[in-house]
C-alpha cells in the first residue's frame, strides 16, 4: 500500500498488486492534482479521506491494464555478528563511504548522554572511505554527526551505544547513499548499511527489476558495511534491505536506474545558491550545455515530499544557456533534480536549504514513555525537543503498526508534544524526521503496546507533518532537566504522622535521581487552616531535611515532587493529632 498525507487532514492511499508512488501537487484554484504510478496490472483501491473520513465515493476501484512485468531478482545475505562491547576510554570507530567528498571538508562530532559535544578524529582511508574515531568518557547512547561541507551526509546523525546494546532489531539498521537515490546503468550504485545497534542476525540485500543486477557487498568494519548493485538495463528497480527477514526503515527502496548519462555529464550549473533561500521568493540558476544535446528538465522536491516543476527559459539557444527558476514554499532542505533527456546531470539532485540555516536533525531529540510502551485505546505521549535548532523547519512523525493510530500534536515550550491512540496491541514503530527525509537519532523508536483490540491483518500507517516555529533557550522558560524521580528515597515519621504545633520531619535522598528541583507542599481538608511553615535544607550530600508545622488536627496530604514527577509514595497521607 502507498500513502500520502497532507497537513490539514487530507490523506490518500493506493492499495493493489504493487506499490504505487503517489505525487500530490497543490493548484492555485485550491484543488490538488494527484498522480500515482503502479508497476503491475490489476485492481487498485484508492481511498481519499479528509479529517480521517472518506470523501463521497471513496474508496474508488480502478482497473489498471497492461502486462505483468517480468522481474529479475538478485539476492545477497550476510551474517551480522555481535559487535564488541565498547567501554569508557576505549576507541570507538565508525567506517563510512562518502562518494565525491573531500577530506578537508569532512567534520564529525559526538554528543554524550549528558549532552557534552566533542569533535571526533577523521582518518582518510582513501577511495572516499573514512574512519570516525572517538574515546567516550561515559556509558550510554552517543550521537555521532558527520558532515561534508557543513551538511549532514546521508544517514547522519548516527546512534552509537557505549556499553552493552539493550535493544536491537531491524528498526535499528539504516541504509543510505547515492545508490538508493540516483542510480545509473553499468555503474556500481553504492550505499552504506549501518548495523552497529542491531545486534546479531542475518542481513539480506535483494534487488528486483527489469534486468538481473549484480550485488556487491563489503564489510568495512564491525557494524558498518558498503553495498552496491550494478544494473545492465535502465528501469524501475526495488532494493529490499532486510534484517532477520524484516524490512529495515524506509525499505523497500524504489530506485530509478537511468541510462548512461552520456551527454548529461557535460551539462554544468552556474550561479547556484545552496543556502539562504526564502519562502515565496524566486531563486534562479543557469545551466550550460557545453556542447551537449537534448531536452532539459528540472523539478524541486520539498521537505514534505511535494514536487514542483521548475520554470526553464532559454537565454542563448546557440550556446545552450538556460535559466532555471523555482519558488520554494517550505522551510528546510529541498532537492533540485536537473536532467537532460531524463538523465541526471553531474551533481543532481542538488541540495538547497530554504530558511535561516540548515535544519540539523542532530540537534533534535525525542523522549517520553510513548516511545517505549503504552496501552491501546489510550493516548500515549512523547515530546520532540527542537529548542537546540534555533530555526523553523519541517517535523514529521510516522507511526506504523497493527492498527491506525490517531495522532494529535500541540506546541510546548521545548518543542512539540505528540499523542497517539492505537486501537490494538502490538509493536508500533515511531519514525521522527526533521528538515526533510532525515531521521533524528534513535528513530524509528519501537513501542510495545498492550491492551484490548484486534490487530489488523496488514500494517497500518499514520502520518503527521508540522511546520515548526523558531525556538530558542530564552523562549522556553526553564530548561528541561534530566532526572528520574523513581530513584528517590525518603524516610521519616513526618511522611505519615504529625503533631499539632510541633515540627514534623522527614528526609529526601536525590543521589541517584539526576538533576532537578525538589518541591514540597502540604494541604488539608476543605476549611482547614493552611500549613504554618515548610522548610527544606540541603546537607551537601544530595539529601534534603524537610520540616513542616500544622496547627489543626485532621487528615492532610503531603506532596513531594522532583521536577514534575511525584517521588515514590507521594502524595503521602498524613494523620495530624
Amino acid at each position: 500500500m502507498s500513502n500520502y498525507s497532507c497537513y490539514g487532514g487530507l490523506s490518500l492511499s493506493v492499495e493493489g498488486p504493487s506499490k504505487a508512488d503517489i505525487t500530490c501537487k497543490d493548484k492555485p484554484d485550491g484543488t490538488c492534482g494527484v498522480t500515482y504510478k503502479p508497476t503491475q496490472p490489476g485492481t487498485y483501491v484508492i481511498a481519499i479521506k479528509f479529517a480521517d473520513e472518506h470523501v463521497p465515493g471513496s474508496p474508488f476501484n480502478c482497473k489498471i491494464g497492461g502486462v505483468t512485468t517480468n522481474k529479475e531478482e538478485s539476492i545477497v545475505s550476510r551474517t551480522v555478528k555481535v559487535v564488541e562491547t565498547t567501554h569508557v576510554g576505549s576507541v570507538c570507530e565508525l567506517v563510512l563511504k562518502v562518494p565525491g567528498s573531500d577530506p578537508m571538508d569532512m567534520v564529525a562530532s559526538v554528543t554524550s548522554p549528558e549532552g557534552k559535544t566533542e569533535l571526533c578524529d577523521i582518518v582518510d582511508q582513501s577511495d572516499d572511505h573514512y574512519t570516525i574515531k572517538f574515546s567516550p568518557k561515559e556509558m550510554g547512547v552517543h550521537i555521532i554527526c558527520v558532515k561534508h561541507k557543513g551538511l549532514h551526509i546521508p544517514g547522519s546523525p548516527f546512534q552509537f551505544t557505549v556499553g552493552p546494546i539493550v535493544e536491537g532489531g531491524a528498526h535499528k539498521v539504516h541504509a543510505n547513499g547515492d545508490g538508493l537515490d540516483n542510480a545509473e546503468v553499468g555503474h556500481p550504485n553504492e550505499f552504506n548499511i549501518y548495523t552497529h545497534e542491531a545486534g546479531p542476525g542475518m542481513l539480506t540485500v535483494n534487488v528486483e527489476g527489469p534486468s538481473k543486477a549484480t550485488i556487491m557487498f563489503e564489510d568495512k568494519f564491525p557494524g558498518s558495511s558498503v553495498a552496491a548493485f550494478r544494473a545492465p538495463e535502465p528501469g524501475d528497480y526495488t532494493v529490499n534491505v532486510k534484517f532477520n527477514d524484516e524490512h529495515i526503515p524506509d525499505s523497500p527502496f524504489r530506485v530509478v536506474v537511468h541510462p548512461s548519462s552520456g551527454g548529461a555529464r557535460k551539462v554544468t550549473v552556474q550561479s547556484f545558491k545552496q543556502k539562504g533561500l526564502e519562502i515565496g521568493k524566486p531563486n534562479a540558476f543557469t545551466c550550460v550545455f557545453n556542447g551537449a544535446q537534448g531536452a532539459l528538465g528540472a523539478r524541486v522536491v520539498a521537505p514534505s515530499g511535494a514536487e514542483d516543476e521548475a520554470l526553464i527559459q532559454a537565454l542563448d539557444d546557440t550556446n545552450g544557456h538556460y535559466a532555471v527558476r523555482f519558488i520554494p514554499r517550505e522551510n528546510g532542505v529541498h532537492y533540485c533534480h536537473v536532467t537532460l533527456d531524463n538523465r541526471h546531470i553531474r551533481g543532481s539532485p542538488f541540495r538547497v536549504i530554504v530558511g535561516e540555516a540548515d535544519p540539523d536533525p542532530g540537534l533534535v531529540c525525542a523522549s517520553g514513555q510513548g516511545l517505549v510502551t503504552g496501552k491501546s485505546g489510550e493516548g500515549n505521549c512523547f515530546t520532540v525537543n527542537t529548542i537546540g535548532t534555533g530555526i523553523a523547519s519541517t517535523l514529521s512523525v510516522n507511526i506504523d503498526g497493527p492498527s491506525k493510530a490517531e495522532i494529535k500534536a500541540h506546541e510546548v515550550n521545548e518543542g512539540y508534544e505528540f499523542m497517539y491512540t492505537p486501537s490494538a496491541p502490538g509493536d508500533y514503530f515511531v519514525a521522527i524526521k526533521y528538515g526533510g527525509n532525515y531521521h533524528i537519532a534513535g528513530s524509528p523508536f519501537k513501542a510495545k503496546i498492550t491492551g484490548p483490540g484486534k490487530p489488523s491483518a496488514k500494517k497500518e500507517h499514520a502520518h503527521c507533518v508540522i511546520e515548526t516555529v523558531k525556538k530558542s533557550e530564552d523562549s522556553q522558560g526553564l530548561p528541561k532537566f534530566s532526572s528520574d524521580a523513581s530513584k528517590i528515597t525518603s524516610k521519616g515519621l513526618g511522611l505519615n504522622k504529625a503533631f499539632t504545633g510541633r515540627a514534623a520531619q522527614f528526609s529526601v535522598d536525590t543521589t541517584h535521581a539526576g538533576h532537578n528541583m525538589l518541591f514540597c507542599s502540604v494541604i488539608g481538608q476543605p476549611g482547614s487552616q493552611p500549613v504554618d511553615e515548610i522548610t527544606m535544607k540541603h546537607n551537601n550530600r544530595n539529601v534534603y531535611n524537610c520540616h513542616y508545622t500544622v496547627k489543626q488536627k485532621g487528615k492532610y496530604h503531603l506532596v513531594v515532587k522532583y521536577g514534575d514527577q511525584n517521588i515514590p509514595g507521594s502524595p503521602f497521607n498524613i494523620n495530624v493529632i
